[in-house]
């Protein structure tokens, strides 16, 4: 047999740093967390070639002592713990001590570091482990590793790398990780001698998340604080219809280190599980603060998992936090029509918009409007001619208009307010266009001239120049109105229906299409299940009931489990060999044949032997809770379509079906105008 032989410590040092150093991501985490442990307030990322030739990082921090830098590249050498018992209250990103050496092992590393008391800084050269040189030289406060020529001693690990612009990817999307979990440290990311990230370090979340997922994502976060015996929780979630396909996006923090958990992951993803399609998963972003002695870091050798000492606790808090979080937010998805064409962005129409309405009334002087207006994208509106002839149909709202103004001032002055409407002929506009608003102001010629006339007096003093106000803070992610909510509901204009199936609700410059058939579907899910919470089923008698035949083996089936079926709404009695008589059905699922129904619910237990599963009763309640609801193509009254939204105000989740369809979408006046290419 072979002899058994103790290896080399070379050949040790190689394969340890392989549990550590996959590809080059591996060696950025590494050192970038050392970096934000030694204090660093910015951090510099640059690589070459996907980082397989060159990675250099730069940070501010507190940098190594001379005499401790040999010692920092020995196996198992850290600063961060001194015994075992210190693993239990690990505050610091790394603490095996095994980085250094683990990436000097297998590279050509450089290491030019100064600590804040010293005059001058020191240089470091390690070649495959073996030290090369050590020098002073003339440095900045803190530490730069320029790492070169990754596995170029290890030949077998080089050639399964990836290309680089794949590797790159890898540490791109790392970087990005590191930012999001520290926004008070300033990153900057260089790749090919290409700036592709760099934050502030402003301590602000959103600012982070804008800068790496951009607008479209942060303009529809949900804010998410919570705060339990066992954690603190703060960040962001964003809409269900920011959901993807993959979890690239579902991204946690505890105590500022990136981690995986299935138990965190479940909890997030079951608390949106009503609210989104099956296999689609949420933006997150939160920062978890938990006490160091509930968990266990030390479980990987990336130290990219750990355990809950109380993980069925955790997931119940954190279920509870998130679910609480989109139930008391409009989460109604907003479409957008793609228009390649677009020359103004949404946000520069808001803040034009914006800044029209303050200087029309009169809030910020002219010239102060116009320097605000040349700091936004504007396209210069035609011009309108000034004395140009109202068209027909505006001539009786413009007298309505002055015959309004007549009595508003007639009352405050308390004149008799006994004056003859102005004819077409009357009306002479002496207005102009304002930043692109045509608005236009009209005097009525009176034979009476030399007569004052309080309305006169009214407007000259409207005329006069208003104290100049300081300009309000404009903001790109202001909260809409909801319009599931009971206070707004006599904002509701109910259009009309299209196709028989949507209804069209225009509300706060907003065009609501609702899907009758999803929207009742839900109310009679969620209706159903808060009886069946409750203990207290409702049941609508059929008339006449409806026989089913069975065979043996279901009818057995339907006996074992009949408290379970007659707690949900349905009375089922034995009318003779195979055959149940189905004498009343759940009163929220009547109008769905009960027959199929009690099938569904048989054959699941049959397939599934014992007790069903809360699981499994939702899928069926929801199936059932489809058929029982109205049909697309059936023509509903405006009297219903109001008491259906009236209804889908008291649910829990008012926005998705239960098999997490959508019950509404909505359109901005802006997309609309924009389509009609009323904005150009």
């Amino acid at each position: 047999m072979a002899q058994i032989k103790v290896l080399d410590q070379s050949t040790i040092n190689k394969i340890a740093a392989g549990e550590v150093i996959e590809r080059p991501s591996s060696v950025v985490k590494e050192l970038v967390e050392n970096a934000i442990d030694a204090g660093a307030s910015a951090v510099t990322i640059e690589i070459k070639d996907g980082g397989c030739s060159f990675i250099r990082i730069t940070d501010n921090g507190s940098g190594i002592p001379k005499d401790q830098i040999q010692l920092a590249f020995l196996r198992h050498s850290t600063s961060k713990i001194k015994s075992v018992e210190d693993l239990l209250t690990i505050s610091s990103l790394g603490f095996r001590g095994e980085a250094l050496s683990s990436i000097a092992a297998v590279s050509q590393v450089e290491l030019i570091t100064k600590t804040a008391d010293s005059l001058t800084g020191s240089r470091y050269l390690i070649d495959g482990g073996k030290e090369k040189s050590m020098e002073e030289i003339g440095a900045p406060n803190g530490t730069t590793f320029l790492v070169r020529n990754l596995f170029y001693n290890t030949p077998a690990r080089r050639k399964f790398l990836k290309t680089g612009i794949t590797e790159g990817n890898y540490i791109s999307d790392l970087v990005e990780k590191l930012a999001l979990s520290h926004p008070e440290i300033s990153f900057r990311f260089i790749s090919g001698g290409q700036n592709k990230l760099y934050t502030s370090g402003n301590g602000t979340l959103k600012d982070v998340i804008y800068g790496v997922y951009g607008r479209e994502i942060t303009a529809g976060l949900i804010t998410l604080e919570y705060e339990c015996e066992l954690f603190k929780v703060d960040g962001f979630i964003g809409k269900p219809a920011m959901n993807r396909g993959n979890r690239a996006l579902e991204n946690y923090y505890i105590n500022g280190r990136y981690i995986k958990s299935s138990i965190i992951s479940k909890a997030i993803e079951d608390a949106y599980a009503g609210y989104s399609m099956p296999k689609k998963y949420p933006f997150t972003s939160l920062h978890f603060h938990i006490d160091p002695d509930t968990i266990d870091i030390n479980v990987h050798p990336t130290k990219m998992e750990l355990r809950f000492s109380e993980g069925e606790r955790v997931y119940k808090e954190l279920y509870t936090a998130v679910h609480d979080a989109i139930m008391h937010r409009d989460v109604i998805p907003q479409v957008t029509l793609d228009d390649n064409k677009r020359t103004v962005s949404h946000s520069a129409q808001i803040v034009n918009e914006q800044i029209n309405k303050t200087v029309l009334q009169g809030n910020v002087p002219s010239t102060q409007a116009a320097q605000l207006s040349r700091t936004q994208e504007t396209v210069t509106p035609p011009k309108i001619k000034e004395n140009k002839i109202p068209e027909p149909f505006e001539v009786n709202r413009m007298s309505a208009a002055k015959n309004a103004a007549l009595q508003e001032a007639d009352v405050k002055t308390g004149t008799d307010n006994n004056r003859s409407t102005s004819s077409y002929g009357d009306i002479t506009p002496v207005g102009g266009a304002i930043l692109g608003e045509h608005r236009t102001e009209y005097k009525a010629h009176d034979s009476r001239a030399h007569e004052e006339k309080p309305y006169e007096k009214a407007a000259e003093i409207k005329s006069e120049p208003a104290p100049a106000a300081v300009p309000e803070q404009l903001s790109l992610f202001n909260e809409d109105k909801k319009l599931l909510d009971q206070k707004n509901l006599a904002d509701h204009k109910v259009i009309g229906q299209l196709f028989d199936t949507y209804w069209l609700i225009e509300f706060d410059q907003k065009l609501f299409i609702m899907d009758q058939h999803a929207a009742h579907e839900k109310v009679l899910y969620e209706r159903f299940m808060k009886r069946a919470a409750e203990g207290k089923p409702a049941s609508q008698q059929l008339m006449p009931p409806q026989i089913i035949t069975l065979t043996l083996a279901a009818g057995q089936v339907l006996k074992d489990n009949l408290d379970i079926i007659t707690g949900m709404g349905f009375e089922i009695e034995s009318f003779g060999g195979n055959e149940y008589t189905i004498r009343a059905v759940p009163v929220e699922l009547y109008g769905a044949s009960g027959k199929d129904m009690i099938m569904e619910i048989i054959d699941d237990l049959m397939e599934n032997p014992g007790r069903v599963s809360n699981e499994t009763i939702k899928g069926r309640i929801a199936t059932m809770a489809c058929k029982a609801a109205v049909k697309g193509n059936n023509r509903l009254q405006p009297e219903e379509v109001r008491e259906l939204v009236s209804e889908l105000m008291t649910l829990d989740n008012p926005y998705n079906c239960p098999h997490g369809r959508p019950t509404m979408i909505s359109m901005s006046k802006y997309e609309l105008e924009k389509k009609f290419k009323r904005i150009v």
